[in-house]
C-alpha cells in the first residue's frame, strides 16, 4: 500500500478544508470562447496536440510563426503545431510529456493540468489533499492541488484523482471553460469532502519496524513449506490480519484499521446517510457503545439511549470482536430485525430494532414564540454550507433569544463547527487548540459574526453530545457568549486522522488532542454545563429551562 489520502476526524470526520478560487480570463483574451478553439466530441479522447494548441491560444500568448527552436523530443512534431509547442516550451509546459510528445496520443487528465498550470505560471495557495495515484512532491501533485483548490476538475473518487485517465472532450471543454471563467467552478471539493490536514507524516520520525526480518522470514517460510497453503493462505487477508493485530496492540478505542468495504461504508457517513439501526457508536473499553441515536432513526424509535452498551445481536455475543466486526453484526439489510441485548446502567434488556437506511436532517429551525430554536443533528456538509445563511434569516426575524440544541449530536466536520461558531463570535476567535506531535495550533473563525452579541443565547447538550458539539459548546462557554444547559457531554477530545490507501482500505489513527480555547481538557471529561438539568423525564426539562432563562 503506497498511496494514501489523509483526513482529520473528530468523532466521525473533521478537517480543515480547501478554499476554491475562480481564475479570471487573461487580459485581452476574454472574447475568445473555449468552444471556438477546442472542437472535439464530448466522448472523444482529446489529443495532446489539440489540447496544447487550445491551451496556448486561450492563455493569450503571441504565437510566433516561422521561428524555429530546438525541441526536447526524439521525434519531430507536425509543422502546424510547432508555434504552439515553442510557446509551451518557453513556459515549461512540455515537461509532462517526457522525451516523446506524440501529438496524436490522447492526453491524460494529469498531463492536461500540468500544461495549464505551467502556461499560467500558477502555484498552489494551500497544500492540497493526497491522492493515491499522485506521486508526492512533484509538479503533477502541485497541478492537482491547484485544480482542486480552484474547482477546475473533480477527483474520480475520494482518494483517487485519475491523473492517468484519458481526458475526454467534455472534460477538456469544461476544464478550459472553468480556467477562463466561462463556466462555474466545481464546488464539490470546496470546503467539503477533502480536508487539508495540519499534521503531516513527514514531520514524524520514521522508525524501523522491529523484527521486520522475522516477519518477512515467516511469510517466506509459510509460502514455501506450509502444507495447506493453497486452501488457507489468502495473501490480502493475511496482511490485513497482521495490520489488525498491530493496530489493536495500541489499545486505543478510536484507532481502527478498516478493510476496503467497511472503509467505503465509513466514507458514506459524511454525506449524511447512515445504514443499519441509525445510531452513532464508539468502542469503549472493548464494548460497542451508543454515542447517540439519530433523530427519527429506528434506534431512536426503539428507545435506545446514549451510553447503551450492545452486548449481543440475534443471540450472538459481541464479546471478543473488534470494532468493525461488531458494527457488522449490528448492520444488515433494510427491513431486517436486529435483536439486541443492551446493558444500561448495570441492567440488561432486550431491544428489537428494524434496520433501515437513515438520511440525517442536519439542521432544524423552529420558533417558540419569539425564541429561535436551532437543532443541529450533526456537523456535516449541510451544516457547513447552509448554517450561516439560516442564521442570517434568524437574525432578520429579530428573536428575543436563540437556543442552539446539540443534544445527541455526535460531531462531524471541524470546519462545520468553525462555521457555526463564526455566526456568534468575533472574527478570529479560537475554535479549539489542537495539540499534536509537531506542536500546538489554534483553529480560528474566519468570518464576522451574524448575530448581535446582545442577543442572548443558550446551548443544550447531553451525554450524546460529542466531539464537534463539545468544540462548539466549549468555545461558547469559554467566551461567555452562551449559557450551557443540560448534562455533561460525552468527552471525545482526541483527533483521528483518516488515511485511505490505494486498495480502498483505511487507517483511522489518533494523532492529536483538542482543547477548549482556554485550554480545558475534554477527553474523558466532557463539557460541564453551567446549569445541570437531567434529561430522563417525559417532559423536556432542559428545553423548558432554556426557554425560561431567555424569557427573563
Amino acid at each position: 500500500m503506497c498511496g494514501f489520502l489523509m483526513q482529520t476526524i473528530f468523532s466521525r470526520m473533521m478537517g480543515v478544508f480547501i478554499i476554491g478560487i475562480t481564475l479570471l480570463s487573461p487580459a485581452g483574451v476574454g472574447a475568445i470562447a473555449v468552444k471556438d478553439v477546442l472542437q472535439v466530441g464530448e466522448n472523444a479522447v482529446v489529443s495532446r496536440g489539440e489540447f496544447l494548441r487550445s491551451a496556448v491560444i486561450l492563455s493569450g500568448f503571441d504565437v510566433e510563426k516561422g521561428k524555429r527552436v530546438r525541441l526536447p523530443f526524439n521525434r519531430p512534431v507536425p509543422r502546424n503545431l510547432l508555434p504552439y509547442i515553442q510557446v509551451a516550451l518557453k513556459h515549461g509546459a512540455l515537461e509532462a510529456f517526457g522525451e516523446e510528445f506524440r501529438n496524436a496520443r490522447g492526453i491524460t487528465r494529469g498531463e492536461a493540468l500540468q500544461v495549464v498550470v505551467a502556461l499560467r505560471n500558477l502555484k498552489p495557495r494551500v497544500t492540497g489533499p493526497h491522492f493515491g495515484d499522485v506521486a508526492k512532491g512533484g509538479k503533477l501533485e502541485a497541478a492537482v492541488h491547484i485544480a482542486v483548490e480552484r474547482g477546475w476538475l473533480d477527483p474520480l473518487r475520494q482518494n483517487i484523482f485519475g491523473v492517468q485517465r484519458a481526458l475526454t472532450g467534455k472534460e477538456a471543454t469544461l476544464l478550459l471553460q472553468r480556467v477562463q471563467g466561462e463556466a462555474p467552478i466545481s464546488k464539490k471539493f470546496q470546503r467539503s469532502e477533502v480536508p487539508v490536514v495540519h499534521i503531516r507524516l513527514e514531520t514524524v520520525p520514521v522508525a524501523e519496524m522491529p523484527r521486520e526480518d522475522v516477519l518477512k522470514s515467516v511469510w517466506r517460510i509459510i509460502n514455501q513449506l506450509y502444507l495447506y497453503k493453497k486452501e488457507k493462505l489468502k495473501g490480502d487477508e493475511a496482511v490485513y490480519s497482521a495490520i489488525d493485530a498491530l493496530v489493536k496492540s495500541l489499545k486505543d478505542p478510536y484507532t481502527i484499521f478498516m478493510r476496503p468495504t467497511p472503509a467505503q461504508e465509513f466514507q458514506t457517513q459524511i454525506q449524511g446517510e447512515v445504514s443499519g439501526i441509525g445510531a452513532q457508536v464508539e468502542f469503549i473499553n472493548g464494548v460497542l457503545t451508543i454515542v447517540a441515536p439519530l433523530p427519527g432513526s429506528p434506534a431512536k424509535k426503539a428507545g435506545l439511549l446514549p451510553g447503551d452498551q450492545i452486548l449481543e445481536v440475534g443471540g450472538e455475543t459481541l464479546n471478543g470482536l473488534g470494532f468493525l466486526d461488531a458494527v457488522g453484526k449490528v448492520r444488515g439489510p433494510k427491513g431486517s430485525m436486529a435483536k439486541l441485548k443492551i446493558s444500561r446502567n448495570g441492567s440488561e434488556l432486550e431491544v428489537s430494532v428494524e434496520r433501515d437506511t437513515v438520511r440525517v436532517p442536519e439542521i432544524e429551525l423552529s420558533y417558540v414564540k419569539d425564541i429561535a430554536v436551532v437543532k443541529l443533528v450533526q456537523f456535516g456538509q449541510t451544516t457547513e454550507k447552509e448554517f450561516r445563511s439560516l442564521i442570517e434569516k434568524v437574525r432578520d426575524s429579530h428573536p428575543q433569544g436563540i437556543i442552539l440544541d446539540m443534544r445527541d449530536n455526535p460531531g462531524g466536520l471541524l470546519h462545520a463547527a468553525s462555521v457555526v461558531l463564526s455566526c456568534f463570535l468575533p472574527e478570529g476567535s479560537t475554535v479549539a487548540s489542537i495539540a499534536a506531535l509537531d506542536g500546538t495550533y489554534n483553529e480560528v473563525t474566519g468570518h464576522p459574526p451574524v448575530i448581535d452579541p446582545e442577543t442572548r443565547m443558550v446551548v443544550l447538550v447531553n451525554k450524546g453530545s460529542a466531539s464537534a458539539s463539545e468544540i462548539v459548546a466549549g468555545a461558547l462557554q469559554d467566551a461567555k457568549r452562551a449559557t450551557i444547559i443540560g448534562e455533561t457531554t460525552f468527552g471525545k477530545g482526541t483527533v483521528q486522522q483518516l488515511i485511505d490507501f490505494t486498495d480502498q482500505s483505511s487507517l483511522k489513527l489518533t494523532v492529536a488532542e483538542w482543547l477548549t480555547p482556554s485550554g480545558g481538557k475534554i477527553e474523558g471529561k466532557g463539557i460541564i454545563p453551567d446549569i445541570l438539568v437531567e434529561g430522563q423525564s417525559d417532559r423536556d426539562d432542559q428545553m423548558l429551562r432554556a426557554l425560561d432563562l431567555l424569557r427573563r
